[in-house]
């Protein structure tokens, strides 16, 4: 039986457990030069925190393989060496903990040039804005119209994704997942409701899927052998014509046999849809991958409970949990999952904080019958 807390390998890299944290865009770089892209202290503390709390595998935000690749020119880059150093660090704090340190590396393609989330609305040249790329000269509803790639550039972008994975080797991650769901550009090139194109990149499956396969290529060539590469799709785009479970399978199964290790399944945003939000909604798209695909699989979306994401497990619809917004609630959700699910020995907390866990247990000190605390 598969346990949250039990440890999972993957090519050369075990984690020590099976509670991951999803990429979770902070929005928080300075855009203006050479500042642009390069990791903060918000970064560090956001990511040190979740590492402390107990995560097994720490993945940082959609990083993007180019300037214009980014959703908002706050986001996080790691398109140029000058950018490693920052990087490295955010590697380092993570596995000082003893989880893995990830990245996932992205491009936003028709979905960039936008303002902060809570700001809102399209960056204009005085916010720092751009002309975004995309498949197709069609515009995401309410954004900026892009400007359809050339084969040249869709060759460039290939090579910036190859680019920043060796970077990202390089600053000490030892996981890289390429996004290529949520509506951001290598989906754009998957779906045929936003790909209108009738060259080798679009057109039927194999045209539209193209980019993701050299993509995957590329960035598996700069990699380690002992270093795993994950992929995030959508699994569906919930709309009629748009990108299907079964695509995802089938591409999941070529990606496989190129040397990716783990596919992270999502679903939807490329268009507004109807999307039928429950706890575990995406599971059945998780489910239908790792059966039909033979591949490791990461479920993810609205996971909250201990039991909820054991029984995920217990059942073999993933082999991982990926948390995101419950992370951002309580960092130290791995601890308290333990607790529930009776594993309290599964927490190991950090030796400075051992006064609040250690031999009391995880349950916290009684302060009614505790030994005094040392005076410093």
């Amino acid at each position: 039986m598969t346990d949250l807390f039990s440890p999972i390998t993957l090519r050369g890299v075990t984690i020590r457990n099976r509670i991951g944290v999803a990429p979770m865009c902070q929005y928080s770089c300075d855009p203006r030069g050479d500042a642009a892209g390069k990791a903060t202290e918000w970064h560090l503390a956001h990511l040190h925190a979740r590492a402390i709390g107990g995560a097994g595998l720490v993945v940082t935000e959609a990083t993007a393989v180019t300037p214009e690749g980014r959703i908002t020119p706050q986001d996080l880059g790691l398109w140029s060496d000058d950018q490693i150093a920052g990087h490295a660090r955010l590697a380092q704090v993570i596995a000082s903990t003893g989880a893995v340190p990830g990245t996932q590396i992205a491009h936003a393609g028709r979905k960039a040039s936008t303002n902060q989330p809570w700001v809102g609305g399209v960056a204009g040249d005085d916010a720092h804005g751009w002309e975004p790329l995309a498949p197709s000269a069609v515009a995401f509803p309410g954004l900026r119209e892009p400007r359809a790639m050339s084969e040249a550039e869709i060759l460039s972008t290939i090579e910036a994704f190859a680019a920043t994975a060796r970077r990202a080797v390089k600053a000490g991650y030892r996981f890289i997942e390429l996004h290529a769901a949520h509506g951001y550009l290598l989906h754009q090139f998957l779906s045929p409701l936003s790909n209108q194109r009738n060259d080798a990149w679009g057109g039927d499956f194999a045209g539209r899927s193209r980019i993701v396969l050299e993509a995957v290529k590329a960035v598996r060539a700069v990699m380690p052998d002992d270093m795993p590469l994950g992929i995030r799709f959508s699994h569906t785009d919930w709309l009629d014509g748009g990108w299907t479970t079964e695509e995802t399978v089938e591409l999941s199964r070529q990606v496989k046999a190129l040397g990716v290790d783990l596919v992270d399944v999502s679903s939807g945003a490329l268009l507004p849809a109807k999307i039928p939000l429950e706890p575990g909604y995406q599971v059945p798209g998780a489910r239908a991958v790792r059966h039909g695909a033979e591949v490791a699989v990461a479920a993810v979306g609205l996971i909250t409970e201990p039991k909820h994401a054991q029984e995920i497990l217990e059942a073999g619809d993933a082999d991982m949990i990926f948390l995101a917004r419950a992370l951002l609630r309580d960092p130290y959700w791995p601890l308290h999952a333990a607790e529930a699910l009776g594993r309290a020995e599964a927490f190991q907390a950090p030796a400075q904080y051992d006064r609040a866990w250690g031999a009391a247990g995880t349950k916290g000190v009684d302060f009614a019958t505790a030994a005094p605390l040392p005076v410093l």
